[in-house]
């Protein structure tokens, strides 16, 4: 009770009591004795009526010391004096000898007819109440008017059946001004509407019937409905009930305190909007896909409809230009059937479509509802396209804090459809580089049939960096090779076309399988360093995997190493599915370790199929169940081509969402016909040059290349002469007609010839140059026992 302008008396913090204190009477002659006195007053004062009657009520008066320094006069108010609730305010000596304040007030009397002779008649009665007990009731009096007629809480006290009994000024403004005409309704009558406290959604009636019979009180519960006065407007209420009993303590009703809290509740409900959106908007990296979270967010929680227009350029992932109303595409609709998503959408050159664009912010057609806002989606000064928020008849128009929510959701789409057309603009030029990399088509070999997929990734990472190539080599051979680079997006790509044109470089050397797997994880290493050193955040080779092979048709036989790859799948003719087992070699430019071949005989009709990781592994299984399903697919599917197997194979493992890109080659094995190879040895002796070339002659008669005979009998006695010449041992000659006609000489050396330009007075030199010049390709191919160097030439046209 500190801070109170009056103490409070015994008792008032109870609350409970709502009376005025007690009045003491005492009556007065004319001549001021006291001639009558109360109880009330012996209570007050404790003096009992034989001890004042027949005093002067001034006897009883507190006379204050005046200070001789101070000027200070007698307050007026301290005499008694006739008419008011509160005549005076005075001191009196209690008759233990305390003062006691009181508030006093006179009334005088009427004189009873024919008068009194003894003087004692009473003239006049005073009234006296304790000053602090008085100043404590005239507060709960004030108190209680306020509420009644003063606050702006609204007070509702509702019966049996929550029909309402009485209500205080706020709640009958709230009623529409008429209480009587809203007496005896109920108050789903009163204020249709719903709660919005879960806690508390039984029906009004049961509602008050509850509190009503077990009195405990409801706090804080949260009502949206429409009040009589607003019937247009939806409110929402904060609402706490508790019971009222009578003197005799039975249930006379259920007194409603509300506070309207619209205002609050619509900024709360924005901010869960805004954050929603915040979280939700922009998570598919997709132009239509953003525009359709922005609908579901919005509707109907804050629009009844939206329509999201978007420029045609933007959805192709081009630089944004300013947008005009008449080149926009629908990219999403909720304004009922049918719907435009993907129509262009044209608007009238004076519409408020096109001010809204134009203009740069929002507008609205109609003051009243339906109403439409449109709000531009703009993105660093410009314009994307346009979004047009729709609230029907019996929603409520867009205020200024439903266009400020509004401005701040298309900025947010605004800035995730550029993100969307960005990512789009990028992925699709990492796509064209990877397809740009990777074979068009794959060449047609005497050496195999080759079919092949790839599978891009579904994941908003981008395209991958896994590859395949099929490379003709010399001698009718076929380099086959599968590749996954690490990471992904337009980083991934390059360096997958970098890890392939090197591959086909070191292949065209005619390299074995583990060298050129050596070579090229050394320059992964050296490539890795510089940018290393560079500071060069782009993505690398280092960690990359690849699997490579060569296939010989004239001996049937194949060479394969592996850097950290799968191994590839082979079904023999007449055998089961198996996986090589190639010897472990580490990822590319990881490590120092060594690469090893391994040796392969393919019968012809041999099935082999390389592929990435991507194509066997699904979420939430080992590899083991992925290589298992791709043996058993090959098992069924053994005789069907290399091509409609590829096709059975991706749709039997790859499933609708493709976690990592996938590259998938399926070959079939073919032999050259034993008719087709011509293959000699001779001892070395330059004698038997001429015979080496009357044996290429007459087997190119056999053939019906004798067109071809003249310049292949020069290079036979070029290659065969410098085989004696610069080699010891037996020298092998053979001859295959192909797609083209190739002829090999072998001998045990390793040294490497090379063609030069001879000097005018050299009298050799020139053999090399003339085969250069004589043929379309020529080179050497090294062998564990020495070295082929093999001159290729054009078949002649039918």
């Amino acid at each position: 009770m500190e801070g109170l302008p009056f103490t409070p008396p015994a008792g008032a913090d109870d609350g409970g009591y709502l009376g005025p204190p007690p009045a003491a009477f005492a009556l007065i002659a004319a001549d001021g004795v006291l001639v009558g006195w109360s109880r009330e007053a012996e209570a007050l004062l404790g003096y009992p009526a034989s001890q004042v009657l027949g005093r002067r009520a001034a006897d009883l008066l507190v006379t204050p010391q005046a200070d001789p320094d101070s000027s200070e006069e007698r307050r007026p108010d301290q005499r008694p004096r006739f008419g008011g609730p509160r005549g005076a305010v005075v001191d009196v000596r209690h008759r233990s000898g305390h003062t006691v304040r009181v508030a006093v007030t006179l009334r005088r009397l009427t004189p009873a007819s024919g008068g009194d002779s003894t003087g004692l008649a009473p003239s006049a009665v005073l009234m006296a109440a304790e000053l602090e007990g008085l100043r404590w009731w005239e507060t709960r009096q004030a108190m209680l008017q306020g509420l009644v007629t003063q606050s702006p809480v609204t007070l509702t006290i509702y019966g049996p059946g929550a029909r309402l009994l009485w209500a205080n000024a706020s709640s009958v403004r709230e009623l529409g001004g008429d209480l009587t005409a809203s007496l005896g309704r109920s108050m789903a009558e009163l204020f249709p509407g719903d709660v919005l406290t879960t806690e508390h959604l039984a029906p009004p009636e049961d509602f008050i019937q509850q509190i009503l019979e077990t009195g405990e009180p409801v706090i804080d519960v949260h009502f949206r409905g429409r009040a009589p006065a607003d019937p247009r407007r939806e409110h929402v209420w904060s609402s706490s009930y508790f019971r009222l009993v009578d003197g005799r303590g039975e249930p006379v009703g259920v007194c409603e305190q509300s506070i309207d809290v619209t205002d609050h509740y619509r900024a709360q409900q924005r901010l869960a909007l805004l954050a929603e959106a915040g979280a939700r908007i922009g998570a598919t990296l997709d132009p239509s896909g953003t525009a359709a979270e922005l609908a579901k967010i919005v509707v109907p929680q804050y629009a009844d409809a939206v329509l999201v227009d978007v420029a045609a350029e933007v959805l192709e992932g081009e630089e944004p230009k300013p947008v005009t109303a008449g080149d926009l595409v629908r990219v999403a609709d909720s304004d009922g059937e049918p719907s435009r998503v993907g129509e262009r959408v044209a608007y009238a050159a004076g519409s408020s479509q096109a001010a809204s664009l134009a203009a740069g912010r929002a507008t609205a057609d109609a003051e009243v509802a339906p109403t439409r806002l449109y709000v531009p989606l703009i993105v660093r000064g410009t314009p994307l396209g346009l979004v047009t928020f729709v609230r029907g008849d019996a929603s409520e128009p867009f205020d200024d804090g439903d266009r400020a929510v509004a401005d701040e959701l298309a900025s947010r789409t605004a800035v995730c459809i550029d993100n969307a057309r960005r990512y789009r603009r990028e992925r699709t030029a990492a796509y064209m580089l990877q397809r740009s990399l990777l074979p068009r088509s794959l060449p047609e070999l005497s050496a195999v049939e080759a079919a092949s997929r790839y599978l891009p990734a579904d994941s908003h990472l981008g395209a991958g960096g896994d590859w395949f190539d099929v490379i003709p080599l010399s001698g009718a051979r076929v380099g086959l090779v599968v590749g996954d680079v690490v990471g992904h997006g337009l980083g991934a790509a390059a360096t997958m076309g970098r890890l392939r044109a090197m591959v086909r470089t070191l292949a065209e050397l005619d390299l074995s399988p583990d060298e050129l797997l050596a070579r090229l994880s050394d320059q992964v290493g050296k490539d890795a360093s510089d940018q290393n050193a560079k500071g060069s955040d782009g993505s690398g080779a280092v960690g990359a995997t690849c699997v490579y092979g060569i296939y010989d048709p004239a001996s049937r036989t194949s060479t394969w190493a592996a850097a950290g790859h799968l191994p590839p799948a082979v079904v023999q003719p007449h055998g089961p599915v198996s996986f090589l087992r190639l010897p472990p070699g580490p990822p590319l430019g990881v490590g120092r370790l060594p690469y090893e071949g391994a040796e392969v005989a393919l019968a012809a009709g041999s099935l082999v199929v390389l592929f990435t990781d991507g194509l066997v592994e699904a979420r939430g299984q080992g590899i083991d169940v992925g290589l298992g399903r791709l043996a058993a697919v090959l098992g069924e599917q053994r005789g069907s081509s290399s091509d409609l197997l590829c096709g059975q194979i991706v749709a039997e493992l790859v499933s609708d969402h493709v976690q990592d890109d996938a590259t998938l080659l399926v070959v079939r094995t073919r032999a050259l016909d034993a008719r087709q190879v011509a293959a000699w040895e001779l001892p070395s002796d330059p004698a038997l040059v001429a015979r080496a070339r009357s044996m290429a002659a007459e087997q190119l008669g056999r053939w019906g290349l004798d067109d071809l005979a003249f310049t292949t009998e020069l290079v036979v006695s070029e290659l065969v002469t410098n085989a004696i010449r610069h080699a010891s041992g037996p020298i092998g000659l053979r001859l295959i007609r192909d797609r083209s006609l190739i002829c090999e000489v072998s001998d045990s050396q390793h040294t490497s010839p090379h063609a030069r330009y001879a000097g005018n007075d050299e009298e050799g030199g020139r053999g090399l140059f003339m085969v250069a010049q004589l043929t379309e390709h020529w080179g050497t191919r090294y062998l564990p026992t020495g070295k082929t160097i093999w001159a290729e030439q054009a078949l002649p046209v039918p």
